[in-house]
């Protein structure tokens, strides 16, 4: 799938934040994301974990014109970037920003709101947010959740730290709970994919 122009400057931008760019979702993971909202005929979108706007400009590059993604994050300063280049791509338009703790916003919305939401915030509330998608989600609903090979540690049994620990708590109970049919790919970090049952 082609790029948005901007998306290359962005990049750039993004890389001059040093380490934190990591946070970044890769080209290929934003192509396979946005492959997966058209083939869903995704209209509403929620997105916990926005940073710097890249996963937010490709979802929203296919939604239709009255769509709409709904973006969550604390960060004032990354979530500027993100608007700046939302705007330059023409997607602004498509695009709510929500800067406030992620259970909060998700709160005020409605049971079976949304066609998909992308999980890619602190991963300590990833069990949260997984709670609140299945509650936000239509039925045949998507899911998508970053990070969850992270950079490997969640097959390592040394790694015991907080968050390695959580995350591989969330696979094991992915694996497990009916309520959704889902797969790990090997894009990026590691991409579930889930469709409420």
């Amino acid at each position: 799938m082609p790029e948005i122009p901007v998306m290359a400057e962005l990049r750039a931008r993004t890389a001059a934040l040093g380490e934190q760019s990591r946070m970044q979702i890769d080209p290929y993971q934003g192509q396979v994301m946005a492959w997966l909202l058209r083939a869903f005929n995704t209209r509403r979108v929620l997105e916990i974990g926005t940073f710097t706007g890249m996963s937010a400009l490709w979802m929203a590059s296919v939604l239709p014109d009255d769509g709409k993604l709904h973006c969550c994050d604390v960060s004032a300063d990354w979530t500027v970037i993100a608007q700046e280049f939302w705007a330059k791509a023409g997607l602004d338009k498509k695009i709510h920003l929500h800067l406030a703790p992620a259970l909060e916003t998700t709160a005020k919305f409605s049971d079976a709101h949304f066609d998909a939401v992308f999980i890619d915030a602190d991963k300590g509330n990833y069990p949260n947010y997984i709670t609140e998608a299945y509650r936000l989600l239509r039925h045949g609903g998507l899911m998508m959740i970053d990070n969850t090979l992270w950079s490997g540690e969640v097959a390592d049994p040394a790694a015991q730290d907080k968050i390695t620990h959580t995350i591989r708590g969330v696979n094991d109970a992915m694996a497990t709970d009916t309520r959704w049919h889902s797969i790990i790919l090997p894009v990026g970090d590691g991409l579930t994919l889930a469709v409420k049952a």
